[in-house]
């Protein structure tokens, strides 16, 4: 029983508290749930002061263009990277500027935290989330 609780601590999936890298204060909860082997993410509740409570994803350019920024979905299609407690593959949306980034998580600190790289070409940045349950 102990084992399957740390085993699923070290992985993605769960409640996240996203820090902004430039401010360090926290701008949303995102919840990350795992089917089929496949994580995606949704936006379960904003945090930043200014965050209006009717927003819509106005810069978005796909399917998410104009839902609502609660229960955005930002992570799409990331796998278990083989041998590795790394997670890849998939797809971040930036919903402040519509742009999706290839993804990397990787959980650390036994599962507290998570370092989320969202990255395009040579470029990229990485942000480190807090699980907050």
């Amino acid at each position: 029983m102990a084992s399957v609780t740390a085993f699923a601590q070290v992985t993605p999936v769960g409640l996240w508290r996203n820090i902004d890298d430039k401010t360090g204060e926290a701008k949303a909860e995102i919840r990350i749930v795992e089917s089929g082997g496949v994580l995606s993410g949704k936006i379960e509740k904003r945090l930043a002061k200014d965050a209006k409570p009717d927003a819509k994803c106005e810069e978005c350019k796909d399917d998410r263009k104009d839902k609502p920024m609660d229960g955005l979905e930002i992570i799409r299609g990331a796998k278990k990277a083989a041998d590795k407690d790394v997670w890849e593959g998939g797809k971040i949306l930036d919903p402040e500027n519509g742009r999706d980034y290839t993804l990397r998580m990787t959980p650390i600190e036994g599962g507290k935290k998570l370092e989320v790289r969202g990255s395009f070409g040579p470029f990229g940045r990485t942000q480190t989330w807090v699980r907050a349950q």
